[in-house]
This record gives C-alpha cells, sequence and structure tokens, in this order.
C-alpha cells in the first residue's frame, strides 16, 4: 500500500475549514482510530484514494451505490439531464416519472414525496403521523437511526419507556420530551409501552433490519406484534427503509418480512448516489401534506432533475435484474458470511457474522445480538484491529464496529474471492497471540 501523505496533506487542510476535515463524522475514522483517506475516484466494486491506493468497497456510499460506482446507464442518465438544467424549481417530467415508478412497485406506496436526505423524509413522515393522529408522542427504538433531526437524537434511559434526554448538544430537553425508547426485538416491553401510553403514541418509526447497531434482524414475533398493536390503538407504523429500500427487495423489509406498514421511507439506492430521498404510504395519509392538506413541508432542490435521472436510471436496473438481481446479492454476501463463519468456529474465534441480503456485520462476540445494547458488548479494541488489518489488505470495510457493509452488482465472484481471503488472514492477525 502507498503512503498516505496526499490524503494526510488534503484532510490537514480540510480541518481548517471542516469540523474533523469532513462532512459526516464517521468518516473521520473516529471509530477506529488512525488517519482516514481522502476518496478521488470510483470504479465498479473499487475506490482509490488520492495516494493512488485500490480499496474494494464494501461500504458502497452506505448502501446507495448497489450498482458500485460510476455505474455507466447512471452517468449517462446524469449527463442527459445535465444538458437541460441541474435546478427548475417547478415540478418536471423526470421526477414525475420516478415516483411513477417508485409507486407502481412498492407495495403500499399510492402516494409519495421526493425530498433531499433520509433526515428530511423520516422527519417529515413523523409530521404526517402527528398532523393525521393529532397526538404528540413518537416511539423510536435504541440503536436505531432516523437522521440527525432533534427528534431522533434520544438517550435511551433505563427504564423501558421513560421520557428520554438529548443524545446530542444544541437539543432542548423539551424537543424530545414527546419521544419513547425502546429495545428493539422485545415484544413485552413493546405491549408496556402500549398499555401506558397507547391512546397518545402518534407512531412508531423503526429500521426494520438494523443498519447503525451493526446488521440485526427482526423477530417474526415482534414485527407482528408491531403491526398488530399500533392497529390497535391507531397509531402510525413507519418502516424507514433508507438503507434497505430497493436494496432487500423492490419493496424493500416487507418482501422479506411480509408486514405493511402505514408510511415508508426511502432513499440511498433510490437516488443512484445523488442525494435524494422520499416518504410516502396511502393517498389517505400523504393527502395530509400540503398543498393538499395541513401539513406542512418543503424543499426549494426536492425532486432536483439530476436526482431524479440518477435514481430512475437506477431503480431501472434493479427492475430489470428481476428476482435474480437480489438472489445474486443475497448468494454473494451469504457465502462470503458462511466462509467466516465456517473458519471462525474451526479456530474457536469469538466472532459472529449477521446477514441479511446483501447487507452484513462482523461482531467481535460470540453470539449474533438482538438488540443494540447485545451489540454494544462486541469486543471494539479487535474491530480495530480488524479494520486496519483489511484495510492494508485492500479492503474498504465500514469504519466502525456498529455499521454495516453494503455490496453491490459489481461485486463479482472474483472480487468476493480477494474480500473472502483477505478476511480470513485478517481474523488471524488480531487473534495471533
Amino acid at each position: 500500500m502507498k503512503s498516505g501523505r496526499h490524503s494526510e496533506e488534503v484532510l490537514n487542510r480540510a480541518r481548517e475549514f471542516m469540523p474533523g476535515g469532513v462532512s459526516s463524522p464517521v468518516r473521520s475514522f473516529r471509530g477506529v482510530g488512525g488517519k482516514a483517506f481522502v476518496a478521488e475516484k470510483g470504479d465498479g466494486a473499487h475506490l482509490i484514494d488520492v495516494d493512488g491506493n485500490r480499496y474494494i468497497d464494501l461500504v458502497c456510499s452506505w448502501g446507495a451505490l448497489i450498482h458500485g460506482h460510476a455505474h455507466p446507464r447512471i452517468s449517462e442518465a446524469i449527463s442527459r439531464a445535465l444538458q437541460k438544467g441541474t435546478s427548475f424549481g417547478v415540478t418536471s417530467k423526470t421526477e414525475v416519472e420516478l415516483c411513477e415508478w417508485m409507486t407502481s412497485k412498492v407495495k403500499g406506496l399510492e402516494m409519495v414525496r421526493l425530498v433531499n436526505s433520509g433526515t428530511e423524509a423520516c422527519m417529515s413522515a413523523i409530521r404526517v403521523a402527528r398532523g393525521a393522529t393529532g397526538r404528540d408522542l413518537i416511539l423510536k427504538f435504541d440503536g436505531t437511526y432516523h437522521g440527525h433531526a432533534d427528534s431522533f437524537l434520544v438517550a435511551a434511559g433505563s427504564g423501558v419507556a421513560t421520557l428520554q434526554t438529548p443524545d446530542s448538544a444544541g437539543v432542548p430537553a423539551g424537543t424530545i420530551q414527546n419521544t419513547l425508547v425502546a429495545s428493539f426485538n422485545d415484544v413485552v416491553g413493546l405491549q408496556n409501552i402500549f398499555s401506558t401510553y397507547g391512546p397518545k403514541i402518534a407512531a412508531v418509526i423503526l429500521e426494520v433490519v438494523c443498519g447503525n447497531m451493526g446488521v440485526v434482524a427482526p423477530s417474526f414475533d415482534f414485527l407482528r406484534a408491531l403491526r398488530r398493536l399500533t392497529k390497535d390503538h391507531g397509531s402510525v407504523l413507519i418502516f424507514d427503509e433508507v438503507m434497505t429500500g430497493f436494496r432487500l427487495g423492490l419493496s424493500g423489509s416487507q418482501d422479506i418480512y411480509g408486514i405493511d406498514p402505514d408510511l415508508i421511507t426511502l432513499g440511498k439506492v433510490m437516488g443512484g448516489g445523488m442525494p435524494v430521498a422520499a416518504y410516502g404510504g396511502s393517498k389517505e395519509l400523504m393527502k395530509q401534506v400540503a398543498p393538499l392538506g395541513p401539513v406542512y413541508q418543503a424543499g426549494t432542490l426536492s425532486g432536483n432533475p439530476l436526482g431524479a435521472a440518477a435514481g430512475l436510471a437506477s431503480l431501472e436496473l434493479v427492475s430489470e435484474g428481476g428476482p435474480l438481481f437480489f438472489q445474486n446479492l443475497d448468494a454473494i454476501a451469504s457465502e462470503w458470511k458462511n466462509r467466516l463463519l465456517s473458519y471462525a468456529r474451526l479456530k474457536d474465534y469469538p466472532v459472529s457474522v449477521n446477514q441479511v441480503g446483501s447487507m452484513m456485520t462482523i461482531f467481535f462476540r460470540r453470539d449474533v445480538p438482538v438488540n443494540f445494547a447485545e451489540a454494544k458488548q462486541s469486543d471494539v479494541e479487535r474491530f480495530k484491529k480488524f479494520f486496519w488489518a483489511l484495510l492494508e489488505r485492500g479492503i474498504y470495510y465500514p469504519p466502525s464496529q456498529f455499521e454495516a457493509c453494503f455490496l453491490s452488482s459489481a461485486h463479482s465472484p472474483e472480487v468476493m474471492s480477494r474480500v473472502m481471503e483477505a478476511s480470513i488472514d485478517a481474523l488471524d492477525e488480531v487473534f495471533a497471540e
């Protein structure tokens, strides 16, 4: 691997003008220590830094690049759109086509509003739920992430359903006094919350497959109980599918678990790498949104024609692949998982692997976690060694124990063979005495 001198020079400049030298905290590599690199370009399954180092990318822009970097069809769609203008401030044909495509493919998505980020989508969905129900309380789950809006930056208390405290400076306690926090996959705790607060809960929001405590999957009992309780109490069930939408299936998590939400938030894959996101659901709920209803939400760049063009190209590529598109991604991730687990068991390494579709996390603990409390019991120091051992071998793994790997259609068998070999070598390095 080449010296990271140029990356460090760029980051030193960046630190003068940008907090931590980054536009999003995890990019600083604070979770693994050491020096971050600066990207120069992407090519298929690879990311190349400014020093010329070439990495197999297991982050894929945090899940957005399901077709890999610089896919020709997406690049061409952006280029064609660019010739017509960068922003109009009025409705464009391409954004209508994108919304039309999504509502024709995603279960329960009868009407949709485009926004610019997952944070905006989740924030807006909560507002719709509150406007439709006339209630204030929302319920989220410990360790899940729905963007950096004030309502979501909540630290879990010792009680299952106590009113919470801010998890970030700058967030007034009063802002989140209507946010409850529960433990993921805890059916009894969920029942207790609804027993106490049910008539006051406007919405429950969750990542169906969690990606921000590492990959943690829901139990069917948990999802069934959640759907039943929200229906019984008239609460809106919001699936945050910003990560999982169009990655686990055309209808995201619904294709795996068969539970239908009331509202859905989408992003990442639907933007083809551009800042595009959306929220939507039934016409009954979405007609609460201005200009049809009293719930106000707006955005100058929402429905941007460049983003809409990239998103439409990305989704058409997914759709054209049919069921095999998702099956192939699942197969390459499953093979990686199974090889790692077999080797870890052979060597008696305290490692577990959780994988759903093309999302995967290697946990440095013996058992797969079912909630954030268990995920936090992972050996973070061993994870740090694993991260750097992989990077030295040309594999870019997410720089946090509590993030997910994302694979793309560009991750060929040859690419994944290198990933598997490097992963095993990295485990041996971590556990060498």
